[in-house]
């Protein structure tokens, strides 16, 4: 635990009630619970920040022989490389060191991180021990908001009961409760769409939806801001998806009940077709999508990272005097260049460069926009009014956006919902 309360002074770090000696101010504090893909490279991305100078992480078991092992895992990313390379460039220093292999206590590039080797129930996990205020739980397995837990398999809720003051969740909320709104204490946020909307005084659990549905606002925002292209008819995307540690290497046994048995094919040998409800979570980021009738699907592909959001959107175009249309592909193009350097600066990018999803590993934008990909077409339709006939252009526009579905487009924007969250509660 930490001694003393006071917010702004230096404290002592205890473990198990004896002194570390290691200094740290109370609320700069962050527990993380889950330490595969995204939880790994969440405390990769506050690593490197000044945000947070201790972590508790609980990884729920043990690892490997010892703390060492868990120092490997962390230290290497077969796709983002070495973390002392990540962090300082090819003049990075690898500085991992094991302190306490009891207490679980290890430094890592300067900052102290603790290690919890135990309890996999939310509730059990003993934050108020460690006064951690704010947990991110990346283990995507607690996602229901109204569950409590009494069902002895742990929820989300359990964080809070643990003495956790806010939880947010690296993953969409998913519950058996239907049809229903989210709890009052809930809230779905992004960062650079709707994360000022937080209230510390109201919710205690956030989600920061999936990474589709974060590349797909960041789409989406600078065509809803602007008249020229506000008013849609139709919206649908696909997701060209990389592989996810949902699907497994090789053929699998469908589980009972499984209903979608592609998904039990091998993830590095197939092309699969599944769902994503990109499209239902985008209205509760952006509720004025629920007035366009926006369908979404995912395509999975045998790509470790990054992934592309194809994006087709319908309008009612206007017809100039000289047969051309408002709504074309200089028209879409202009308005993204104005976005990625204006008011989406440094969380859309545009690009007319000719890339491929390499080029995209670790790009730090939500969604990089292949203008040089930018596609429209003009339909004319003929509706009668009143006996009078009216010639109505149409204009379908086909956007790809480019994200790094692990660490740039997505972990980067949970890093900084999260940074907010502590700095606001």
């Amino acid at each position: 635990m930490l001694e003393g309360s006071c917010v702004h002074g230096p404290h002592t770090f205890r473990i198990n009630g004896e002194r570390t000696g290691i200094k740290m101010a109370a609320p700069r504090t962050l527990g993380i619970n889950g330490l595969g893909r995204i939880g790994k490279l969440t405390l990769w991305y506050h690593l490197a920040h000044d945000d947070f100078d201790t972590f508790v992480v609980n990884v729920g078991r043990p690892v490997g022989t010892s703390l060492q092992s868990v120092l490997e895992y962390l230290s290497k990313d077969s796709t983002y490389g070495s973390l002392h390379k990540w962090l300082g460039g090819c003049y990075g220093k690898r500085e991992l060191e094991v302190v306490d292999e009891e207490k679980g206590l290890c430094k890592i590039h300067g900052k102290d991180v603790v290690f919890l080797r135990s309890a996999r129930d939310p509730k059990d996990i003993p934050w108020r021990e460690y006064n951690v205020p704010l947990v991110v739980d990346c283990t995507g397995k607690f996602r229901d908001p109204y569950a409590e837990g009494t069902d002895g398999k742990g929820a989300l809720r359990g964080h809070l009961a643990a003495g956790a003051r806010a939880v947010v969740i690296s993953s969409p909320f998913k519950s058996k409760v239907k049809g229903v709104p989210l709890p009052d204490d809930a809230a779905v946020l992004i960062h650079g769409i709707n994360h000022l909307d937080y209230d510390p005084g109201k919710h205690k659990i956030v989600s920061a939806a999936s990474c589709t549905t974060t590349g797909l606002a960041h789409m989406m925002k600078p065509l809803l801001a602007r008249d020229l292209t506000r008013n849609m008819i139709t919206a649908g995307m696909s997701t060209i998806h990389a592989v996810t540690n949902s699907q497994p290497l090789l053929d699998s046994v469908p589980a009972a009940g499984a209903t979608d048995l592609r998904k039990t094919r091998s993830g590095m040998n197939n092309i699969v077709i599944t769902s994503t409800n990109a499209a239902k979570a985008l209205e509760q980021v952006m509720p004025e999508i629920a007035r366009i009738g926006f369908m979404a699907d995912s395509v999975r592909i045998p790509t470790d990272a990054v992934s592309l959001i194809v994006l087709n959107v319908t309008f009612q175009a206007e017809e100039r005097m000289d047969g051309t249309v408002d709504i074309d592909r200089d028209a879409i193009n202009a308005i993204y260049a104005e976005a990625a350097a204006g008011e989406s600066k440094g969380l859309l990018k545009f690009s007319m460069e000719q890339n491929v999803s390499v080029d995209m590993l670790g790009e730090d934008a939500a969604v990089t926009i292949e203008g040089v990909e930018t596609h429209t077409r003009t339909g004319f339709v003929d509706i009668k009014l009143a006996g009078t006939s009216h010639r109505i252009p149409v204009t379908h526009v086909k956007i790809f956006g480019w994200y790094d579905n692990e660490m740039g487009s997505y972990t980067y924007r949970l890093g900084e919902l999260t940074t907010h969250v502590a700095k606001t509660m």
